[in-house]
């Protein structure tokens, strides 16, 4: 997620051508990047995509640099890290990705697929010329006739997808933002609201129509690829590009949902997180139905100089959070309480990542990177020391960082433990996780060594955290990651996973095209 601040309590963050065109794609031989000229796009002579165009669908769409069509086209969310690309295609079907993968593979031409442009992993830097696969045209929501599952196109955004089931009385785990694609996320296990009854998106897969390194569009299933099958879910993005996805739907059975707020000065952490340990985790146990959300933000009109604790509790199926849960937050005298109500559809609102917030922006110029970290449990006293870092790291309006967040998401794990023992793929973070915890080190791009500080922030932080853990291994979520962590933080440190993981990369992927999003190298 990505947070921006505002007035409110809970204000938190953050000329297409076609195949018509030849006189324009012969005038083009040489393309160009977002920048202009860097040395390293006027030195590569790129080929005439006219050889692609007369392959592509009537409905695909090229752009090339300098247009408003390609600014709009290779927009992202996050100012850095930012890929560099010579042209987007934007696919009008399936085989249209497969058509571009092939055509960009005879001429040794780097590609990047993306759906809502929202990743931030540092690797995706590498990406310094080539080709934009950009799959906003494949957005669509067909449910099979039985209601039991639904075929998600590849560039289809949460919101399309909760929307179309909802109309349905259907539902299915995705991620919480409404303007990030459904299936990037899912590829690295996906997180939601419903995982307490469910599991995690990649849980409700189906099968998956990708394309491969080499160009083949295929169908991966349990019983199609069933190799790649497991691979596909949690660490996904290495290899292929997923066109369309069959995942499982659900009976909307609780449409209400209640959440109730709380705000506390910085002097309350200890109180604050022993309750959340004591009345919410409860180790491990914490109910599918109910979710807890805290954030660490600068609100001058509470606490001038000090970041403030906002502690959000979420309930399913009710209109107000009961108050065997609310009862111990309320003893702890908060500063402020929000109350709201409503239904599912409400919740992206009531956190500000509906799909017409600030936070949905793109090109702002603003980055906002992530150092997550699953944990057992809040360490108390870690906690305090934490508490002191961000906020010596963020004081004061002139800080770079000053907008920064910290955020606590404590979704159930119930339902994503449970699918451990029915093979759930790749993702490793199942067992003796509760929560998942990362700064969101938020601040104006302007220089690399502004960059560098950054990353220095949100490590430092991360590692407080790490050591209060007591773990060997930090747990990471591959979509939250900053993107130098390496194999065994994003898959998993037990041996055979990783084993296992490059022997499928040499095998799906030798030569290393998926290589720009949290890579596994094939040795």
């Amino acid at each position: 997620m990505r947070w921006f601040k505002t007035h409110s309590l809970l204000a938190v963050a953050g000329w297409c051508l076609t195949a018509t065109c030849d006189e324009d794609l012969q005038a083009q031989k040489t393309f160009l990047s977002p920048d202009g000229f860097p040395d390293i796009s006027a030195m590569r002579e790129m080929p005439d995509l006219a050889e692609l165009l007369p392959k592509l669908s009537d409905t695909a769409k090229v752009y090339y640099p300098g247009t408003d069509g390609f600014n709009a086209a290779s927009a992202r969310w996050s100012a850095t890290p930012k890929p560099r690309v010579n042209a987007v295609v934007v696919p009008g079907t399936e085989k249209d990705v497969a058509v571009t993968v092939r055509f960009a593979n005879s001429l040794d031409i780097p590609f990047l697929a993306y759906g809502g442009a929202h990743g931030t992993l540092s690797t995706l830097s590498n990406m310094d010329w080539g080709i934009a696969i950009q799959l906003s045209q494949l957005s669509s929501v067909e449910i099979a006739v039985y209601g039991n599952t639904a075929t998600v196109g590849g560039g289809t955004l949460m919101k399309t997808v909760q929307d179309t089931l909802w109309d349905a009385g259907k539902q299915t785990v995705t991620g919480a933002c409404e303007c990030v694609s459904y299936v990037g996320p899912a590829l690295g296990g996906g997180h939601g609201w419903l995982q307490g009854h469910y599991g995690l998106a990649s849980d409700q897969f189906v099968s998956l129509n990708v394309v491969l390194a080499d160009g083949t569009l295929t169908t991966v299933s349990s019983e199609s690829n069933s190799d790649l099958w497991w691979a596909m879910r949690g660490a996904g993005h290495n290899f292929g590009i997923v066109t369309s996805v069959t995942s499982k739907i659900h009976p909307l059975t609780q449409p209400d949902w209640a959440l109730e707020t709380f705000m506390f000065a910085g002097d309350r952490i200890e109180d604050l997180y022993t309750s959340a340990n004591d009345h919410l985790l409860q180790e491990g146990n914490q109910p599918a139905g109910l979710v807890s959300f805290s954030f660490w933000i600068h609100i001058p009109a509470i606490d001038p100089v000090n970041p403030v604790l906002a502690f959000s509790i979420m309930q399913e199926g009710v209109t107000t959070v009961s108050s065997t849960y609310t009862s111990p937050f309320h003893d702890l005298s908060p500063l402020a309480v929000d109350v709201k109500s409503g239904t599912y559809r409400d919740i992206a609102s009531w956190f500000h990542i509906n799909a017409d917030s600030p936070v949905c922006l793109k090109n702002t110029g603003l980055a906002g990177l992530r150092f997550p970290l699953y944990l057992e449990r809040h360490n108390v006293t870690a906690q305090r020391t934490l508490y002191t870092a961000f906020a010596d790291g963020t004081r004061g309006e002139d800080n770079p960082f000053h907008d920064s967040v910290f955020i606590f998401e404590g979704c159930s794990f119930l339902g994503v433990r449970e699918q451990e023992s029915k093979d759930g793929g790749a993702f490793a973070y199942r067992e003796g996780n509760n929560m998942l915890v990362s700064p969101n080190v938020q601040y104006t791009v302007t220089t690399p060594e502004r960059d560098e500080q950054a990353r220095e922030f949100g490590e430092r932080l991360r590692d407080i955290m790490w050591e209060g853990s007591g773990r060997r291994e930090k747990r990471v979520y591959v979509n939250y990651a900053y993107g130098d962590e390496g194999v065994e933080e994003w898959y998993g440190s037990e041996e055979w996973r990783g084993e296992r993981l490059r022997e499928l990369k040499r095998r799906y992927d030798p030569r290393g095209r998926f290589n720009y999003y949290a890579p596994i190298p094939s040795e």
